[in-house]
């Protein structure tokens, strides 16, 4: 989830003074409300359709799931690459990140985890819902919003599916008088488990599902597949986007650092160190001794500069700067053997090799696409752009196109 600030204007309706100085118009955003059951009742297994807002991929078997940001899952049949096709449509509102585990498929929404059994992708159907088992969710305030107003709004009983801004003269309030509140806490047979790229916030490791937020852990027992329990929520760090597993661990990227935790007690995952940068978008993977990490300035991100960077995590309780490398606009990022794949926004695709990581080496670029993400499967690369999904062969340690398939 993206970070969110709430603000909670305190001003007075009426002042008693009237000087213009004082006042300002500003540009307010008003939730449009839902009740929670009606929302939760839109859930729903659709025809296929195009992309609207194309989001985070994932990989399960013969079958490529794309997620529409905030809106639901497309599901795309890859039993051949050269000709994917996609062939149904999961409507979940508020939805951003998913996971799937021996035919069972766990979506959020909003403040809901869903089930699915996908046995028959035909037929799929909805077998379960967690109601408010996360507190918080992705408001998609819009950005040229300068304050949410959230007074009428009932957090116990509606979800914001939309927003309209208007311009109101109010009364100049001073930062010392707003709040900023996170809120992010209210009070072993062989399994086939799916595979999500680097922007991912779901992570399934043997029975438990860890799921992320901007700032709170929470975890699920799956031991019942099917209907799955709400064990643990622990604070986790600041402005959390995207988790990665690895040896153990939880690796956490947020916009002002990276976060380990150990998953010694599967249950209560443990802080173990955090390795702090300058703000910006922050996916990480991980590959023995050494966690690499994109950073991507400007806009909302933080920093104008945009990195990748290796970090040494041989001692986990003490990670370190090992090297650091220029690039244009980075997203997500993957690896397969020596080979780093990273998606450097509008400026495409670049491969590196990374048999020694404090001196990576470009090999490969594509500079003729958008991309957003990878997945390194073991026979071919999937990455997903801004309206395409592009698969990509290893052929000779070099990458060549199997298929392009647009998603508008």
């Amino acid at each position: 989830m993206k970070p969110l600030l709430f603000v909670l204007i305190i001003i007075s309706l009426f002042s008693c003074q009237t000087d213009d100085a004082d006042y300002e118009m500003v540009a307010v955003a008003i939730p449009e409300m839902m009740s929670k059951s009606e929302f939760r009742k839109s859930v729903k297994v659709q025809a296929a359709k195009p992309t609207v807002n194309v989001g985070k991929i994932y990989a399960y078997q013969d079958f490529i799931f794309i997620t529409d940001a905030f809106k639901g899952v497309h599901i795309i049949d890859n039993s051949n690459p050269s000709a994917p096709k996609a062939i149904a449509y999961l409507k979940i509102p508020g939805n951003e990140d998913i996971s799937i585990k021996n035919n069972y498929l766990y979506a959020d929404s909003a403040t809901d985890l869903v089930v699915f059994d996908i046995s028959d992708i035909t037929n799929v159907q909805v077998v379960d819902r967690l109601e408010d088992v996360f507190s918080i969710y992705d408001y998609q305030i819009p950005r040229d919003a300068e304050y949410a107003d959230f007074s009428n709004y009932d957090f116990e009983n509606n979800v914001v599916i939309s927003w309209r801004i208007v311009k109101e003269r109010r009364e100049k309030v001073d930062n010392s008088l707003l709040v900023f509140n996170d809120a992010a806490f209210s009070t072993a047979a062989e399994s086939s488990v799916g595979v999500g790229g680097s922007l991912a916030r779901f992570q399934i490791i043997d029975n438990y599902l860890y799921t992320v937020g901007s700032s709170a852990l929470s975890i699920f027992n799956i031991s019942n597949l099917a209907n799955p329990i709400f064990e643990n929520l622990q604070y986790a760090g600041w402005s959390i986007e995207t988790m990665f597993y690895a040896d153990h661990h939880l690796y956490l990227g947020g916009t002002n650092g990276m976060y380990i935790y150990s998953l010694e007690n599967s249950n209560i995952p443990e802080y173990v160190s955090q390795f702090v940068h300058w703000e910006g978008c922050d996916p990480v993977v991980v590959d023995g001794n050494y966690a690499y990490l994109t950073l991507r300035g400007g806009n909302a991100c933080g920093q104008m500069e945009s990195v990748l960077e290796v970090i040494d995590i041989t001692d986990k309780t003490n990670p370190t700067l090992a090297s650091r490398h220029i690039l244009d606009n980075p997203y997500g990022l993957g690896f397969k053997g020596a080979a780093l794949y990273v998606c450097d926004g509008t400026s495409g695709l670049k491969v590196f090799d990374k048999t020694n990581p404090l001196e990576l080496q470009q090999t490969q670029s594509f500079t003729d696409i958008y991309a957003k993400d990878v997945i390194p499967l073991h026979n071919s690369l999937l990455m997903i752009g801004e309206k395409a999904l592009y698969q990509y062969s290893y052929n000779e340690n070099a990458l060549q196109l199997i298929s392009t398939f647009h998603l508008d």
